[in-house]
C-alpha cells in the first residue's frame, strides 16, 4: 500500500511574525534533524516564537526555535532544544535570499513548522518589520474588513 506523500501536519505557526513583519516572499525548507527530534515534532512540541533564519557560509540555519527534548530518548540519545538546525534550500534559493537580505534590510522569519509526507518542513518568509502605526493601520484593515464581510452575511437572503 503506497503512502500518501500529499499529507501535511502542522505543527507550530508562528503568530506573531504575521504581526509585528509585512511577509514579501515565501519559502519552504527541508530540516536537518536528529531521531529524537523529529519523533518530538510527531508529538508536537515545537515553538517557533523569536525564531530566525540567517544564511551563513553559503548555507541557512534556523536559530532560536524550540524543539523540546523527547523524554524517551534519555540523555544519551536526546537533543538540545534550541541548537541552531541547518535547513535545506537549493543553491539559486540561497544565493537570492544573501542577497536580499543584505540590501534590503530584510529578516527571514520560520512562519510555520510542518510535516509533508514523510519530511519535516519550515515555511520562511523575508520579511520587512512594521513600526508601531503600521500594526495599528494593520488592526483597523483587518477589523474594516470583517465588518463589511459581517453586513454582507447579514443582507443575503
Amino acid at each position: 500500500m503506497a503512502k500518501d506523500r500529499s499529507f501535511e501536519k502542522t505543527i507550530a505557526v508562528n503568530r506573531q511574525a504575521r504581526h509585528e513583519y509585512d511577509i514579501l516572499e515565501r519559502y519552504e525548507a527541508g530540516l536537518v534533524l536528529t531521531g529524537s527530534e523529529i519523533k518530538s515534532l510527531r508529538a508536537g512540541r515545537a515553538n517557533l516564537r523569536g525564531g530566525y533564519a540567517r544564511v551563513r557560509e553559503g548555507e541557512v540555519w534556523l536559530v532560536d526555535v524550540h524543539i523540546a527534548p523527547y523524554a524517551e530518548a534519555g540523555r544519551r540519545f536526546g537533543h538540545d532544544a534550541m541548537r541552531p538546525r541547518k535547513l535545506l534550500l537549493s543553491r539559486p534559493e540561497i544565493d537570492r535570499l544573501r542577497g536580499r537580505l543584505e540590501t534590503a534590510g530584510l529578516t527571514l522569519v520560520p512562519l510555520r513548522l510542518y510535516i509533508k509526507g514523510r519530511w519535516a518542513k519550515v515555511e520562511l518568509g523575508l520579511c520587512r518589520g512594521r513600526k508601531l502605526h503600521d500594526r495599528r493601520q494593520a488592526i483597523a484593515e483587518r477589523d474594516a474588513r470583517r465588518e463589511v464581510e459581517r453586513e454582507w452575511k447579514e443582507r443575503e437572503p
